[in-house]
Formats: C-alpha cells, structure tokens, sequence
C-alpha cells in the first residue's frame, strides 16, 4: 500500500470472516504468503476472537480463511489471470451443462480479485466433503515467464516441463489469502480486492454440482497428456510409394459426430473445440474435441463409457474402441474394406515353371487317340502338362472349395477317386503299379507338389499385401476326405498292357482313361503297333507265342495249352466283357515241370502280385482283399500250394463268382467294395479240389514224363528267363495283336456253357478257334477226376444203387452195408447222424450220373434215403 491509501481494519476483516463461519490465518507481510502463525492446528479447530485481536491489533498483517471442514465446508476455485481469457468459454460450457445457475450463483457470491489478476470464488459444498486442494487446469509457461531458477533447470534437464496452473482448488487442509490483504503482504505490493458480494453471501451447492462444475474446469486444461497404445496407434513409418493406412485416411476424412453416434452428442463449440455430453442426455459436458487443432483429439472427463476418463483418443483410437473393441489390426482391416487407405502394390508369390512334360499318365490327358506307326517299335511320347495352379487358402473355408474346384475343373493331375475315396497310383520298389487310397498327410503331400498355394498377409511396417507359400492345413485335408463325393475321374482299375474297350477299340495311351476308367500302366515299354492287321503280322504274333514261347511245355493234353493261352489273353480282353473268370489251377507232377516258367510269363507280361497261400480262410480273406485294394496287377498267384493239397474253400468259392468283392481294409474301420477283376491262379504239385471249387477252376497240367525234370534242354527259344527279359515287350505286342487280329474279324464267339463264366468262357472260345487253337474245355471229363469230393460220392453212390437199388435205407443200415465205400473224414467212418448231415447238404445234387434222394418215413418218422439214377444211362428217365 502507499501512504495515500487508507490502513484496513484487519480486526474488523477478521470479524466477518468468523462471523460467516470461517476459520482465519494471520499472513506475514514479507511476500511469502505464509502463515505468520503455527497454523497445523487450525486446520481442524476455527481459529477465536481473542486470537484475532491478539494476531491482528497493532501490528501489520494479511488475511487468509483456512478451507475445508473447520470454515464449514468451503472451497474456493480460483482462476489465474491468463485463465479469465477462457472466463466466457467456460461460462458458456457451464450454461450448456445445465450448470449456468450454479456458476452464476458461484461468480457472484463471495469473488476476490487476486494482486496479480486472478479470480478467486468460494462455494460451501453441501450433501459431501471438500477434496483437497487440486489442480484442474494447467498450461506450459511460455519462455519469457521463466524464472532464473527454472531457467536452470532446464540447462540440466532440457526434457522438464515448466508449468503455470490456469484454474486450481484450495479446499481440505489448504488456505488462501483474502482481502484486504495488502502492501508487502504479496510480492507484487499490490492488494487483494472484492469484486463481488462478501463472506456473508458464500453460495452452498450440492456435491455433485461442485464436482461437475470441476470437471467443466477440468476440460480447460492443456497441458500435452501421451497418448496410451489402447487410444491412438504408435506412429509407423511412412508407406512405400506415398501410400496412406486406412487408419491415417480415416483421421484425416472422419468426423467426430459420425464416430460418436449413440455414446456422444454434440452440446456446443467455440472455437476449433466441440463440448460433448452423454448420446441420452443425461448431465452436462462429458467430453471435448478439437482444442489442439493441430492434433484433434477425443478427451473424455468422466466416467460411466467405453472411454477411459482424462487421455486423449485419436479418431481411429475411438473407432477401434467402440467397433472393434480397441483392435487396431481388425478396425484397418474394416476400414480398407470400405475403401480408406491406398492399397499398394501386391507381392506375389515366385514363378513356378509356365509348364513341365509328363509320359501321360495324367487326368488331363486328350482323348484317346492312337497312334499310327507301323511295326511294334516305338516308345511313349511326351506331353505337356500346364503349370501348377495357384490358390488363395487365407480362408479356410475357401481353401476347402478352392481345392475342390480345382479337382471338378480337372486341374489335379494323377488324382483319382473310388470305393473309400481319393486315390493315386505309383510304381514301387519292385516296379509293380500300387493303389494308394490317400490319407490326410497324403492328399498334403500332393497338394504341396501339385498346387502353389498361400496365405495373403499384410506386412505391417509397409501395408504391402504379401503372398507367403503356405501348405493347406491337416484339417482341412481331413475335412476334403471326410466328404462322401469327390470331383475326380473314378478309377475302375489299372491295367499293365493295351487292353480292348467294351466297343472293340484299343486302349493303348499310357495313364488314365476316361472312357473306361482305367489306368494303363504298362510292365514293358509298349510297342507302337500298325493302325491294321494284316496277315503277316498275325502270323508272326502266333509264331511267337504258339511256335516259341508255349512249344515246349509238356503239355497233359491241348486243352492244357488252350486253357493256358485263354489265361494269357485274357487280362487284354478284361475290360470287353463283364462277369469273373474262373481260378486257372497251373499243377505238375513233380517239381520242375515248368510251372514257375508259366507264372514268369505273367510276371514279364503283366506283373502279378504273388502271394502265399493263407493258413485258413480268415487270412485268405485278408489277403483278397490287399490284393484288390492295394496291389494293381492284373494276375494274383497263390503260389506253392503243398503237394497234393485240396484246394476247398468257400472264401474261395465266393471270390470266383462275384463280380464285386466287399470287405473291410486292414486298420479301417469302413467297408469297401473293389470290382473283381483280377485272374486268379493257384500254383502246386499233384493238386486236387473238393466241395464247390471244382466247378470253379480250369486245370493247365504239365507232364515231363522223366526223372529230373528241371535237365530238360534244346528248348526253341533256349533259356525262358533270359528270353523273356529282353522279348517281354514283343510278346505282349504278339498277344494283343492276337487279340486285335480277332476283334478285327468281327470278335466271332463260340457257344459254350461254364456257369457263370459262360460270357467269357465263349469269347476265348472264339478267340482261340479264330487262332487255330485246339482244346478249350476239353477236358471236362478229366477234370472231374481232379475233384476228390466228386470221386469219392461217384463210387459211392454207384456202389449203393448197385447194391441196394431203389430202396430207401437208413443211414445207419448204409454204414453198416457198405462200410468200405461210405465218405470218411480222416481214417473213421462216419456216425450214423454225420451221414445223415452230409447227405442232407448233398441231395439232389449229381455226382456223374448218380443222385441221393430223401425219403421220409412217416410212420416210423425218421428219413430214409435213397439213389436215383439220370437218363443218361439209357433208361429214357430217373430209375427209381
């Protein structure tokens, strides 16, 4: 103060501040703003008159009134000189959160003008306690505010940051000076003046009021908050190019409204900045925008949404939270889908090979078209085969109908389909051609040398979509062979020479054909054969395989040699007739007859899968079955059957006449179904057949008819082994140019009857009447003396109708009348109901010319039997 200006009276001051209920500090005058007082107990004992009159007579003073509980709730809000630039924004803000009687009430109650130009308002806090001294709005010091002091400090930490308060609280525990505080009481000398209503009009607003109207103060600071990984993305470097992310083109095109549509609504703006309250309408301003217009940023002051309160969100950080729940890699991904963002350039995967070449055995073989070339030399030719296809398996689901696709557009090669699912056919160690039913790792495998597939991934320093090589995954190549169908060619057999097609044409392309669904898959090189036959060429394909290779086996009989040669057709003729073939029995009379060299013409033909023979029926099913699923030879030995064995089996029986053989594959637990289009051929010295098998094979027998067999020399063609090696090639082009040569002419049939092998039992008759071959089925009489079941019943049955006639006889008087004929099993005759048994399983059924007959015995109820003879004897009918 100057001497001009009057001296307060302190003590009357003092009065009306306890009057009004408040607790009041003595200051002291050396600029300091200190208590000139111990004043820790005054923050919860109100200070007495008879202190203020001891504190404030005669002696130089400020005022200050302690806040809180102890002055009776209060709190005062001060503002800094440079915040009553913000007065009428915050004013304005107030009104536009319903708070603008409240803040009227507040700005017009007790004010005091501050010496260096600040506001101070005081408010009694009702339904609540005073926090504690706070500050709510705070600012950078610009540099010509620095103090020496801070000056040096940031000489030592350049990074520290000078701050100035705009708008702070002094409330619990806290005190501020008043009027008529003066002089050297404040380092500028000058005074602390009322500019508005006195102790006595202090206004009391609800807690909650006060505690918005802090949050409205709040609002107003600016000082830079860094913004957390959960609001804003971290800064990534620029893209290639100029490119842009879909989060940068979305903050710079977005607007707030549209993002905070349903949380947020608009209240008021000044300004660049936007005052917020909650979308229901429900209180005041809850948030700002745009007060940094450099760096426009979402800033919620409350609690009570998704936001969290007091940091800054970037306009991608918002949208990430409320549509992605703040994941910043799905919310780019969603705006790009609705075109923010540059897209740049893709980087595709290396390029595979525009093409490679194949012998064929491909499913995108042209049709069938043979070729032309005189002679039988000749090699395959070499095709080419279009490059990999690529595909996308990002998504799995469209990975499963991409590889799918790519099987229906033919685009797989070498994949095929049957019984049990996809499929491949390979050649194994010993050159034989395998059926491999895929499997998960399989169809994997395949796909990873036949598909050039990736995932697209976004590189996420350069936005750049990159295609990585990527194999599909194990569940989905379950999930393909899980399904019951597939797009693929079905795969009906594989075939190992030229075969002839239902309609007379040759099969003769290497690899799958589409007309017949078979795979050719040749044991020899192929020859290339003339489009025609002619004579010559004939007779030299009969030279080879009737005047060398067959000349000398020791033959029983022709029918031997023509049964022999039906076999060795009849894998070319396989695929132009339907129904099974019957079981080709090759036996001798001792060991090197030439039984090996017959199956080795097989081999070098056709390859055959050889195999043992089982030790009982539950194996020899076994092994049926691995034979037509895995295997896919054209001819199954069951090789070295023991000398004199009796080939009897029912498996064996089934086999021979079924057209599709079921079962179910070793470590599977399904059943597949094969077609039965192998031939069957049995190997062994002396062999003999019983029960139903007899009817189901044909006999090539061999008989050198001298001690050692196997010393045997002067052959036409030498050593058959070595022979067949080098001429493997010529003697199949021989034999399909036997069968050509037939088709040719018409493909002539001859008649005959074999059961269920009539269809093919008459086309290798024509066939071998077309060649001059002499014997087919010839041998049927013969043959029935290689049944022993059949001979055994013929003797015995004629022995009982020539002993007892017509009668009918138990089966016990039969034993005892003919105990040296009646069937034994092993060295016992049998019993009296055993008979009985067999006889029941054999009636009506003709052994030679002989049949049993049942007769039941009403009267003494029990079954008599008898024998009846056929016709044939010359009776003219049955003789009873």
């Amino acid at each position: 103060m100057t001497d001009a200006q009057p001296t307060p009276d302190l003590r009357a001051s003092a009065r009306e501040l306890h009057d009004a209920g408040l607790c009041v500090l003595p200051i002291k005058t050396d600029g300091t703003k200190r208590p000139a007082v111990s004043w820790l107990q005054y923050k919860v004992k109100r200070s007495t008159p008879a202190e203020h009159d001891a504190w404030f007579t005669g002696k130089p003073r400020g005022l200050a009134v302690v806040y809180g509980a102890v002055s009776g709730n209060v709190e005062m809000i001060e503002f800094e000189g440079r915040a009553l630039e913000l007065l009428d924004e915050v004013t304005e803000v107030m009104n536009a959160s319903g708070l603008g009687d409240a803040w009227a009430a507040l700005m017009n109650g007790w004010v005091t003008e501050s010496p260096s130009g600040g506001l101070h308002c005081r408010v009694r806090i009702e339904g609540g306690d005073v926090p504690g001294s706070t500050k709510l709005a705070s600012r950078l010091a610009e540099e010509h505010e620095y103090t020496e002091e801070e000056r040096q400090r940031l000489r030592e930490k350049p990074n520290s940051r000078i701050v100035r308060v705009l708008i702070e609280t002094r409330g619990e525990g806290g005190y501020g000076l008043v009027e008529p505080s003066g002089g050297s009481v404040h380092a500028s000398g000058r005074p602390y003046l009322r500019t508005a209503g006195s102790p006595a009009t202090i206004p009391t607003l609800p807690a909650d009021i006060v505690d918005a109207i802090r949050t409205v103060c709040r609002m107003f600071d600016t000082l830079p908050v860094p913004e957390t990984p959960k609001t804003a993305p971290k800064p990534q470097a620029p893209l290639p190019d100029g490119g842009v992310r879909p989060g940068q083109d979305f903050e710079a095109r977005a607007d707030w409204a549209d993002i905070l549509r349903g949380v947020l609504r608009p209240l008021t703006s000044r300004g660049h900045t936007t005052y917020w309250g909650w979308a229901d309408g429900v209180g005041g301003v809850k948030a700002t925008t745009g007060r940094d217009p450099q760096k426009d940023r979402l800033w919620v002051f409350a609690t009570g949404s998704e936001f969290q309160a007091d940091v800054p969100y970037s306009k991608f950080g918002a949208y990430a939270l409320l549509e992605h729940n703040g994941n910043f890699k799905a919310a780019a991904a969603a705006l790009r889908r609705e075109g923010y963002g540059t897209e740049p350039p893709r980087r595709r995967l290396s390029s595979v090979p525009t093409q490679h070449f194949a012998d064929g055995s491909s499913a995108l073989d042209p049709e069938h078209a043979p070729d032309s070339h005189e002679g039988f030399e000749g090699g395959p030719q070499l095709r080419s085969v279009p490059a990999r296809p690529e595909l996308d398996i990002t998504n799995e689901a469209d990975a499963i109908d991409g590889v799918l696709q790519l099987m229906k557009d033919g685009r797989l090669p070498d994949l095929y389909t049957r019984s049990g699912g996809p499929c491949w056919v390979y050649r194994d160690d010993n050159d034989d051609p395998i059926v491999q039913q895929l499997g998960t790792d399989n169809l994997r495998a395949y796909l990873a040398d036949h598909v050039a597939s990736f995932t697209v991934k976004r590189n996420p320093l350069t936005e750049q979509l990159e295609e990585e090589r990527e194999l599909l995954m194990p569940k989905s190549c379950s999930t393909i062979l899980g399904r019951k169908t597939w797009p693929l060619p079905i795969l009906r057999g594989v075939v190992t020479s030229p075969v002839v097609r239902r309609d007379g044409t040759l099969l003769d392309s290497l690899g799958y054909d589409r007309a017949t669904g078979l795979f050719l898959e040749p044991r020899v090189p192929l020859r290339r054969l003339a489009p025609q036959v002619t004579h010559e060429s004939l007779d030299r394909a009969k030279g080879i395989v009737l005047d060398q290779v067959l000349a000398d086996f020791p033959w029983v009989a022709a029918s031997d040699r023509a049964h022999f040669l039906g076999a060795l057709l009849t894998p070319i003729l396989r695929p132009h007739f339907d129904g099974p073939t019957p079981m080709f029995v090759l036996t001798a009379t001792a060991a090197g007859s030439g039984k090996s060299l017959l199956k080795d013409i097989f081999r070098h033909c056709y390859g055959i899968a050889d195999t043992a023979w089982p030790e009982n029926d539950t194996e020899l099913r076994k092994s049926i079955t691995t034979q037509l699923y895995g295997t896919g030879q054209p001819v199954v030995v069951l090789d070295n059957l023991p000398n004199g064995y009796v080939i009897k089996s029912p498996v064996l029986s089934a086999l021979l006449t079924s057209e599709v053989w079921g079962d179910r594959v070793l470590g599977a637990t399904s059943k597949v179904t094969m077609p039965n289009d192998r031939l069957w051929i049995v190997t062994g010295n002396a062999l003999r057949t019983g029960g139903d098998n007899g009817r189901r094979v044909l006999w090539v027998r061999l008989d050198p008819d001298c001690p050692d067999p196997d010393q045997r020399d002067n052959f036409t063609v030498g050593d058959l082994r070595p022979w067949l090696r080098h001429n493997a090639s010529t003697l199949v082009a021989a034999l399909v140019t036997l069968v050509r040569a037939w088709v040719a002419a018409g493909a002539p049939q001859v008649r005959v009857r074999k059961g269920d092998y009539s269809e093919w039992a008459s086309l290798i008759a024509g066939l071998l009447d077309f060649l001059g071959v002499e014997g087919w089925l010839a041998d049927r009489a013969d043959a029935r003396d290689q049944d022993d079941e059949l001979l055994e019943w013929s003797a015995f049955l004629e022995m009982w109708r020539e002993s007892y006639g017509g009668e009918p006889l138990t089966t016990g008087a039969v034993i005892q009348g003919l105990p040296n004929h009646v069937p034994r099993k092993g060295d016992e005759p049998p019993s009296a109901n055993q008979l009985g048994i067999w006889l029941k399983a054999r009636q009506g059924r003709y052994f030679g010319t002989h049949k049993v007959v049942m007769v039941v015995d009403s009267h003494r109820k029990q079954n008599l039997w008898r024998v009846e003879v056929h016709a044939d004897r010359g009776t003219g009918g049955h003789e009873s």
